[in-house]
């Protein structure tokens, strides 16, 4: 694959048609890393308008003795695999970064990594092959063993469309900035099923945990949660073009996503990075932002994903959460 070396470009989300919908499905991703000739200098600038993220603190690299972790899988999707923060780690589609969370925080832990996170990956593809624009991937709970000692789990996002609903309700304020297009595509019936989907992800996200369970019963468990995407208040048109009546709706969202895995995390016994708390200065419009904007930079981001900073950040928090007592 080469396209990730072509110059920036900006996400051209297709927004006619029904709002919710797959995200990163193989037709989008390569639309997404192929682009169009005619985008590349608006890219250009909003590369250069974009906050550029501060360096984060150094990651803790000593461990006690008899907290020792040998195997470490990490299972997820997009936003654990940080697609195009780096070159990708291999040629599979996957566009894991060499530079994501589970490599910082193996590389802290001196701990052997099996990292199966995928863009566009959802809760099925943790035990169904996953297709995508390179080929098929196998199930990633196949890396799992009785010898695994962590797993760590960002994963959710990408059932029903979820994530893609944020973005089109995102970039369907270039057109109406000043009204409410995509509150008003859902309606209630749309606002009803999209509570519902919701509650569904909790389902499947603790089916997955106990199914991690049964394959490596001895390994500690962590669930990654999702960033803050979306300010409650802040304005960044040319980063973010979000609807100022959609803001409710779409940080909603944002908000609700992170909370299920909250819950399902409580409720399950097992470890928890709330990386939407640990956020909450660091959103889109933000000066130290985690996530990027609108523009698909290779080597930066891939837009309204996350940051090298934010990926730092999540290791650190990741490190935190296993070293609790």
């Amino acid at each position: 694959m080469t396209s990730h070396r072509r110059p920036p470009r900006t996400l051209t989300t297709p927004v006619l048609g029904p709002v919710l919908g797959p995200v990163l499905t193989a037709a989008l991703m390569t639309g997404l890393l192929a682009g169009c000739s005619d985008s590349a200098s608006r890219g250009e600038k909003l590369a250069e308008r974009a906050p550029t993220p501060t360096a984060t603190p150094t990651l803790p690299v000593e461990r006690e003795e008899s907290a020792q972790i040998g195997s470490y899988v990490a299972l997820g999707d997009s936003f654990t695999a940080a697609p195009l923060v780096t070159a990708p780690a291999d040629d599979d589609g996957c566009l894991r970064s060499t530079n994501n969370y589970p490599t910082l925080v193996a590389e802290a832990l001196g701990a052997d990594l099996e990292d199966r996170s995928c863009g566009g990956a959802e809760t099925g593809n943790l035990t169904a092959p996953q297709r995508t624009f390179a080929g098929t991937v196998p199930a990633q709970l196949g890396a799992l063993d009785a010898d695994t000692d962590l797993v760590t789990m960002g994963i959710g996002g990408n059932d029903f469309g979820v994530f893609a609903t944020l973005v089109r309700c995102a970039e369907l304020g270039v057109d109406d900035p000043d009204g409410a297009p995509c509150t008003e595509r859902f309606g209630d019936a749309g606002a009803a099923e999209l509570d519902q989907q919701l509650a569904t992800i909790g389902e499947r996200l603790t089916a997955s945990i106990e199914k991690v369970r049964r394959r490596a019963p001895d390994a500690e468990i962590v669930v990654v949660g999702y960033p803050r995407v979306i300010p409650p208040a802040a304005s960044c048109p040319e980063l973010l073009p979000l609807a100022s009546g959609d803001r409710d709706l779409v940080a909603g969202l944002n908000r609700r996503l992170a909370a299920v895995q909250r819950q399902v995390a409580r409720e399950t016994d097992v470890r928890h990075v709330d990386l939407y708390a640990a956020s909450a200065s660091h959103d889109v419009c933000s000066e130290e932002p985690w996530v990027n904007g609108r523009a698909t930079v290779p080597g930066h981001a891939l837009a309204y994903h996350p940051l090298a900073t934010g990926q730092r950040a999540a290791a650190r928090l990741v490190l935190d959460a296993v070293e609790q007592d």
